[in-house]
Order: structure tokens, then sequence, then C-alpha cells
């Protein structure tokens, strides 16, 4: 029987979704996010719902986002933004894997599964 290899969550790399486009105005990262399906679609044609959203970041969050490049570890970047914000960040660890479980649950992120 094969043991079952536990992963650790500060190893997990993170990737910003395909599907979302982000621009950067004096620090802050806006992500614009296509409103898609048939919902969506309805409130768009009934209630003049706009079609893209936009969703500005925090200066914490925007520094975060900046630093996922397919390569860093959650656990690399807790470590720039501790270097970062210092104790304005306390506990970092704990608020950003917070933050990560966010930013998956809404399609944000994705992971890549090894470090390249």
């Amino acid at each position: 029987m094969k043991k079952k290899e536990k992963k650790n969550y500060l190893d997990y790399i993170p990737i910003c979704a395909p599907g979302f486009t982000w621009e950067e105005k004096k620090g802050i990262v806006t992500i614009k996010m296509e409103n898609k399906g048939f919902y969506n679609w309805l409130a768009q044609k009934l209630f003049k719902r706009p079609r893209f959203s936009y969703i500005d970041l925090d200066e914490f969050g925007s520094f975060v986002w900046k630093q996922m490049d397919g390569k860093r570890t959650i656990y690399e970047i807790s470590e720039m933004v501790r270097e970062h914000f210092g104790d304005r960040a306390e506990p970092v660890v704990e608020r950003l894997v917070k933050y990560f479980q966010i930013l998956y649950r809404n399609h944000f992120i994705g992971y890549v599964t090894e470090k390249k």
C-alpha cells in the first residue's frame, strides 16, 4: 500500500487565473472580471448590470498579487510580505493562507504543482 504524501500549504505556488486581466495604478491592483453566464447575461439585459466588474485590492493584497509569478511559493511570498510591511503584516502566515484560500475559492488564482 502506498503511503499518502502530506502536502504543506506553504509549498503551494499560486498563479493568477488566465481569464482575468489586471492593472496597477499608484501601487493598487485592480482586477477586471467579466460577468459571464446566463444569470449575469439576464441581469445585464434586464437590470442594466455591467458586463465587467472591477475589484480593487488593498495595499497588502496588491503587493501579494504582484509577487505571484508561478515560481514563488506561498512561504516565499510570506517572507517578502514580512520584509516589506514588517509588524503591520503579522500574523503574516495565517493572513496569507486565508487570503489565498479566498482568492482560490473565487477562481482568481490556481496553483502550480511543482517549482520551476
